[in-house]
């Protein structure tokens, strides 16, 4: 059973059944009956399907709203005007690319013999899904799953089931195979039983480094595919000749976005030495001016963390750093009050190998380091664990592309930070995991190669060759 908390004011919200781990199998057992028709039907109606699903998402969009605030307790607005819109495209997107699912045409790799390389579903696809963003999250899994012919069971996170179930509701409508899109809910028992059911071919998740590594134990039991979406370390390298003010806006949302509650927030900035102070005080500034508060008040910036739990990790991250010798530039502190709430933070005087530097703390904390060169500059970016996202700060195009070469992660932007598209791929490398999501990549990830070789003429003389 797992009780749901309003972040924004700590009071409860409801109590939620988990899913007998028997239950598991059944739905597993369920979207397996379901996979066989859907991965028969034509990419044209896997489109249908997906088009009008995007179209009663995007008609549900106050009461997944609702669901989704009162969960996590990000602004109404940013969800709605945001987070909301983009999920309805990656669905459109996603129809599209149903259509683009491509082998490699014919061709005679042998004497007498045809080969044909298919794109086919994998099978029963598991999906665990987290709570940061449990709307976008799932249907950056459901999407390409659906679009590439293959049956869904999702896991959402204990805390923030509601949009989850919401969609499954809502999938219902648009004219699947009733029992293709599978929820099931609980905790760690319930994904464990998610990722070693023989049902399912494929495990994706999107989670910590560590769920990361608990699940491909779990996985390499049989073995299936494991598809990965894990934590980050975003660095931000700000180069001397950077915009600051453009810098401080865009590092400063990046880094506090969702609560700072994002695998690809801007966590570490870098800066020339010779502008270091400047870049501190702009940063320091327009965190200041970042409104937190009441998630329906259409001013609030941002809103509170996930919970009473998590606030205190965070924040205990800020505690060890300041003991250290670090200092705070900016927030830092626990408001009084109810919620969960944590003020934007600057900290300056880390050391590049503290814990501070090297974990990911999913929260509005930022730190800021000097640097003297570029090498240095990307050393101490690349020098953690994750490999997921970055950004480069400068007006110089040439060295903004070649530091961005340079940059072991999955996306680096220039002079900006979170932008994303649904044409785009997002993934990471070392510890961020692999695999992408969004994107005709993600729809690949979601398939496997066939071989076909077709004999059409034994040359005279001379038999085929059968290996034993």
């Amino acid at each position: 059973m797992s009780t749901l908390i309003n972040p924004a004011t700590g009071e409860f919200l409801t109590e939620v059944p988990a899913t007998p781990v028997a239950g598991v199998a059944a739905a597993v057992r369920r979207a397996r009956a379901a996979y066989q028709e859907w991965s028969q039907a034509s990419a044209g109606e896997r489109a249908r399907v997906l088009l009008r699903f995007a179209d009663l998402v995007e008609a549900d969009a106050e009461e997944l709203t609702r669901l989704e605030v009162g969960e996590t307790g990000k602004p109404a607005s940013v969800f709605r005007e945001g987070e909301l819109p983009f999920a309805v495209d990656n669905l459109r997107f996603f129809a599209g690319a149903a259509r683009s699912l491509e082998g490699t045409g014919a061709g005679v790799l042998s004497p007498g013999y045809t080969s044909v390389l298919v794109r086919r579903p994998v099978g029963v696809v598991g999906a665990i899904a987290p709570w940061n963003f449990p709307l976008v999250m799932a249907v950056w899994k459901l999407g390409p799953a659906l679009a590439a012919g293959n049956a869904v069971v999702v896991k959402p996170a204990p805390r923030t089931p509601g949009t989850t179930l919401r969609l499954a509701e809502l999938f219902a409508g648009a004219g699947a195979p009733e029992g293709l899109l599978q929820v099931v809910l609980g905790d760690g028992e319930v994904g464990q039983a998610l990722v070693t059911d023989p049902g399912v071919d494929l495990v994706s998740v999107t989670g910590s480094t560590e769920t990361g590594r608990a699940v491909m134990r779990g996985a390499a039991a049989l073995p299936k595919q494991v598809h990965l979406e894990l934590g980050g370390k975003a660095p931000a390298l700000v180069f001397g000749d950077a915009d600051l003010a453009d810098m401080a806006r865009g590092v400063a949302m990046g880094a506090t976005y969702n609560t700072g509650q994002d695998c690809t927030a801007a966590t570490r900035v870098y800066v020339a030495r010779e502008v270091y102070g400047e870049a501190v005080e702009a940063l320091r500034a327009t965190l200041e001016g970042i409104r937190v508060g009441d998630p329906w008040d259409p001013a609030t910036d941002i809103g509170p963390l996930i919970s009473g739990e998590h606030r205190e990790r965070v924040h205990g991250f800020v505690e060890r750093a300041v003991a250290a010798g670090a200092s705070v530039a900016l927030g830092g502190s626990v408001p009084e009050g109810p919620g969960f709430y944590y003020p934007p933070t600057l900290v300056t005087g880390v050391t590049q190998d503290s814990e501070i530097a090297q974990e990911e703390l999913f929260g509005p904390v930022l730190l800021a380091l000097p640097f003297d060169d570029e090498d240095e500059a990307v050393r101490l970016a690349n020098d953690t664990r994750y490999g997921l996202a970055s950004s480069v700060w400068s007006t110089d195009v040439a060295r903004a592309l070649r530091v961005s070469h340079r940059l072991d992660v999955g996306v680096t932007w220039v002079n900006d930070h979170l932008p994303i598209a649904s044409e785009a791929p997002h993934g990471g490398v070392k510890g961020s995991g692999f695999g992408k999501d969004m994107s005709q990549e993600a729809v690949q990830a979601y398939s496997v190669t066939r071989h076909l070789m077709i004999k059409h003429q034994v040359p005279e003389g001379k038999q085929s060759f059968r290996p034993s």
